[in-house]
């Protein structure tokens, strides 16, 4: 209920379900509760232990465990989010995180950048059947700004496997125009000289591609 949260009786039945008895039983419950708990006080999305583990002795232990904590929160979660760490992180997924992209580096040699989880992993897709293999994976989001375009671009061409890039946008609340400019600025700053190929539809679209045609780079609009 999410009204009166979980509650002891309910952490007991579903331990109960689980195959754990006597003092095991207690102690999985009193772990359930602290979980919700820390759940509903700290902003979490996903609080998951996996295994949970119950030793020869009865005693129940923790063997492994994630937390993902809402980035909307930090103003709430600012003493959490003040204990990350990014001294072990690529500085690609770093720099990532710091301008609000989705990105996971591959081991490809076609560089993507698309709007949207679901068009990502069909541009992906499309791009092995005919042949190619992919580099990243990156979803700059439904409202990219001229500047997120050319921070995913940084993340894209720095990787010296990569000889051409793939824009592929659908802009429904995004403006093309403005993913026009950002290719453009990019294109620019970075010194690019690898083909860009750019597939856009929607809002302004051929503005977007006047803008692109006009430039001096190897972008082809399509």
């Amino acid at each position: 209920d999410v009204i009166t949260g979980l509650e002891h009786k309910d952490a007991l039945t579903i331990g109960e379900k689980l195959g754990f008895r006597n003092d095991a039983l207690k102690e999985v419950a009193d772990t359930m509760m602290k979980l919700y708990d820390l759940f509903m006080k700290k902003d979490i999305i996903l609080l998951e232990i996996n295994p949970l583990t119950e030793a020869a002795d009865g005693k129940i232990y923790c063997m492994d465990c994630k937390i993902n904590i809402d980035d909307n929160a930090q103003f709430r979660q600012q003493a959490v989010f003040d204990e990350k760490d990014n001294a072990q992180k690529d500085w690609r997924d770093v720099k990532a995180e710091e301008a609000n992209l989705n990105y996971i580096g591959l081991d490809g040699e076609i560089g993507c950048l698309v709007n949207g989880a679901g068009l990502a992993m069909a541009t992906m897709d499309i791009i092995k059947l005919h042949g190619g293999s992919p580099a990243n994976f990156l979803d700059v989001g439904g409202g990219a700004s001229a500047a997120q375009v050319k921070n995913a671009f940084e993340l894209i061409t720095v990787d010296p496997r990569v000889q051409a890039v793939f824009v592929n946008i659908f802009g429904g609340i995004m403006r093309c125009d403005v993913i026009a400019q950002g290719i453009i600025a990019a294109a620019k700053e970075l010194k690019l000289t690898i083909p860009i190929v750019v597939r856009l539809q929607g809002t302004r679209v051929d503005d977007a591609k006047a803008i692109l045609a006009n430039s001096q780079f190897k972008i082809l609009a399509c």
